[in-house]
């Protein structure tokens, strides 16, 4: 049973641990998107979004804070020029892990780890691509046709519904 076990260990000793998460950290914030195994991402998301919550507040405290962490200065100041800008108002959740399969070599779970504000092609796609739409029909909301044939359709019937009818 795993009781109280949080940390996975990666199967490193502290130290190497704690340089390989400061890394890739570091190449998350300049690089905005990396590639990695599953495990490696998921422990590198309890790493790094504390610190990306930390650099919302950019004061010299929060500063020598983040850099005791990542040892990078160029990261550092990335971290506090752009990227705290982009996630201000943003409430958590700063990165997202989308999974690739599995590596060729030895089967291990690949994934790419991502910050969420700098994936354009999905901030593009987001505005009204599937507004309304469930998993469970076609229809957009309930009643009405999603074709632009079957809205003329529906329009004539309407039509034809409140015409007046001449009897002779």
């Amino acid at each position: 049973m795993r009781h109280g076990k949080t940390i996975n260990h990666l199967g490193r000793t502290a130290s190497h641990r704690h340089a390989l998460l400061s890394n890739m950290a570091s190449s998350l914030i300049l690089h905005k998107r990396i590639t990695t195994t599953v495990a490696k991402a998921k422990e590198l998301r309890k790493y790094v979004e504390p610190l990306l919550t930390k650099a919302k507040d950019d004061t010299t405290h929060s500063r020598r804070t983040v850099f005791s962490y990542l040892q990078n200065k160029e990261s550092v100041k990335t971290l506090f020029s752009e990227v705290a800008e982009k996630i201000a108002n943003r409430p958590g959740g700063y990165t997202r892990i989308i999974k690739l399969g599995t590596r060729p070599g030895d089967n291990a779970d690949i994934c790419i780890i991502e910050l969420v504000d700098y994936n354009e092609t999905l901030l593009k796609a987001k505005p009204g691509a599937t507004k309304g739409r469930t998993r469970r029909g076609r229809r957009t909301t309930k009643g009405t046709a999603t074709t632009p044939a079957a809205e003329e359709a529906n329009a004539e019937t309407k039509s034809k519904d409140n015409a007046p009818e001449n009897k002779e």
